[in-house]
Formats: structure tokens, sequence, C-alpha cells
């Protein structure tokens, strides 16, 4: 049985930091120890923190690796196994691969096609002969203002790893685009769009969406639960689109754009995740609420890398300062998340947990990852 020993680090637990080591073997947590002992064969931390594997259940890195210029299609293994070792490289353990499902097809300027079956065949696979350093889930991101997303939910199954379901409504004046000016500087400056085709998708757009949206939502809902996954909602804007959100189950609320949402969230006991990038840049790319802003109403309970991976331990840092708690800081980008998706196998430093873990210091205020260790192995 293989037996890594960790010692004389900074522990963070759940909910308190403490001096001591602690110890895997067979993939295992089997003892945390207090005190700055060094036993023999073990790694000496010399005080760094010691702290689970980040996990993280909503990024669009992947994709960044498979298209890295406009237009350009990266082959899909090397970009697969890029991306799986820069995850590790930043101390992400776990990941919950984001993939769109739901295409447009009929548009003359704005189509885009399915690729998600395909791509998620090819994590799977890779996965399945030993290639990835860390674990991979996946994430399907149900296009609601699509034309083909429920064709496309039929070609997954329970067996797909499927972990979270969100429900994702980019219909042009709600949500994350309520304001247009916002969609208009978005999606004219990556497509190229003139004034009148910015137009014209729009009006595409919402005929889209009062024609199949709600069929669309409702089978998403469904799908989830065919694949046994956790539901997400997504921008959740208003207190009625979060009761709406409620009622269909949504365990967690994806970067809720205004503190109504995010307040009525916590009401439903639905938890609240931002982004990393929205919380160290001191907000949002898109004109939405503050992640610094919710933290310091006690109205944020995740933080997701979305797309900047190493941002995530940066975060968790900057939340233990902001609240004077690092295990709770950490606890965002650990515990939380891994209550939210349902796995209760890791997340914390406890006995019996997977030996998913990093080594941190802190230089010039900067997070330096020292180590990455997945099942007591050393990964990165």
């Amino acid at each position: 049985m293989t037996e890594t020993i960790l010692a004389n680090a900074m522990l963070v637990l759940p909910t308190e930091v403490i001096h001591g080591a602690i110890r895997v073997e067979g993939g295992t947590i089997t003892a945390l120890d207090q005190g700055a002992g060094v036993p023999a064969g073990a790694v000496d931390c010399m005080g760094d923190l010691l702290m689970p594997g980040l996990i993280e259940l909503h990024t669009d890195n992947l994709e960044r690796h498979i298209e890295p210029r406009p237009k350009v299609n990266w082959p899909h293994a090397s970009a697969i196994i890029a991306h799986d070792a820069e995850l590790a490289s930043v101390g992400i353990t776990t990941v919950f691969d984001a993939l769109r499902v739901g295409s447009i097809t009929s548009s003359k300027k704005m189509n885009y096609g399915e690729y998600a079956r395909l791509l998620a065949d090819e994590i799977l696979g890779l996965r399945e002969k030993g290639a990835l350093k860390i674990s991979h889930f996946l994430h399907l991101r149900a296009e609601v203002c699509s034309e083909t997303l429920i064709a496309e939910l039929a070609k997954f199954g329970p067996d797909d790893r499927i972990g979270i379901v969100s429900l994702m409504d980019h219909t042009p004046g709600q949500r994350q685009f309520r304001d247009l000016t916002q969609l208009r500087a978005y999606v004219c400056g990556k497509h190229g769009l003139s004034e009148a085709e910015f137009e014209s998708h729009v009006a595409e757009q919402v005929a889209i969406s009062a024609r199949l949206g709600d069929a669309h939502e409702a089978a998403a809902v469904a799908e989830a639960q065919r694949f046994g996954a956790v539901l997400a909602s997504h921008d959740d804007t208003t207190a009625e689109q979060v009761a709406v959100s409620a009622c269909h189950g949504a365990h967690f609320a994806e970067f809720p754009t205004t503190v109504e949402a995010a307040q009525a969230c916590h009401a439903q006991g639905i938890k609240v995740m931002m982004g990393a990038p929205n919380l160290i840049r001191g907000g949002s790319h898109s004109g939405n609420v503050a992640a610094s802003k919710l933290a310091e109403a006690d109205l944020l309970d995740i933080v997701s890398s979305d797309y900047v991976p190493s941002a995530l331990l940066s975060a968790a840092l900057l939340l233990g300062d902001l609240w004077g708690d690092v295990a709770r800081g950490v606890a965002c980008v650990t515990q939380a998340p891994a209550q939210a998706a349902g796995l209760a196998d890791r997340g914390t430093l406890a006995l019996g947990a997977r030996g998913d873990m990093i080594r941190v210091a802190r230089v010039a205020g900067a997070a330096v990852l020292r180590g990455t260790w997945v099942q007591g192995q050393r990964v990165a």
C-alpha cells in the first residue's frame, strides 16, 4: 500500500488551522497528527499551508485549449491533456468540465454547432486510459435559448459522469445581458457585427426563446434528474427568477447578478457561487454585482475560477484575509463546492477522505503552489 506523509505543515481543517502532519495510505487520509515533528520518510512542508485540493465547478478553460485562437481548432487529446496539467499546476484536483449543449443552426451570421458529445467521449476516454492527472466530471451547460438542446441532451446518460447541469438562458434583455449595451459590446467586439446585424441577432434570439425556451428549461431539469446530476441556476437577477430556480430544485446559483438575487438564494437555501476573477479584479467585467460586495454581506458560499484557473487559489486566500479566517476562505473552494456537487469523499482534510491535497506558501502576499497530490500521489 502506497504511503505519503506530509509533516510540519499548517493544516487547513474545516474550521481551523493547526500545525501538524497528515498521512495518506491507499489514496485515503488515515491519520491527522498535531505538532511540528517530521517522521522519517515524510515530506517536510516547512510551515507551509496544507489544504484540500481545490474543487472547480465551472470553468471555460478547456475551450481556450481547444480553440487557442478564433477558428483555430487544436487536436482535442492534446488540448484536454494540457488543460488537465494546467489545473493540477494551480492546485485544482477535481474539475467539472463545462460543455455547452444546445446549438444555433439557422442564423445567417451567428451559427454555432454541436460539440459536447464528442468532446465528452474524448475526456472520458482519456480518463479511462489513465492519461489525466486529476479527477474529471462533466458539467453540461444547457443553453435554453437554442434550437437543439433536447436532441443534444438525449445523447447523454447516467454513466457519463455528469455531475452538474446548469440552466443557461442568454436571451437578450435579461439576466447577464439585461443591459443590451453590454451585450452589444460583447457580441460586436467578438464577432464583428454591424449595428443592423446585431439588431437582427437580438430579434432571432428573442424569437427562439419565445418558441422553445419553456420546453428546453423543462427538458433540462428532467434530464438532470435522469443523469443523477445536481442542478444549478445561472445569472439569476431577480427574486422571481430565484423562486423558479428553487422550484426546479437548484442546489447552487452560478454568478447571480444582483444583491437581490443573492439574498433570495440564501432565503431559498440555494448556495451562491461567484467568479474568482470578479473577486480579484474588484468587480464584474459585464457590470454585474461585485463578488466582494456579496462576501462582505455574508452572501458568498462558493468560488469558481471561471476563465482563470490560477485565480481559484488566490481568491481563497483573499477571502481568508477579508474575513480574518483562512479556513473559511479555503472552504469556499474545497468543502463548499464538494457539498454543492454531492461529493462526500473530498473537500476536507479528514480521516477517510481522499488524499487530495495542496501545499501552499505565501510570498509577498501571493500564493505559491509547492505541490499537488491526488489520492496521495504527487501530480504537480
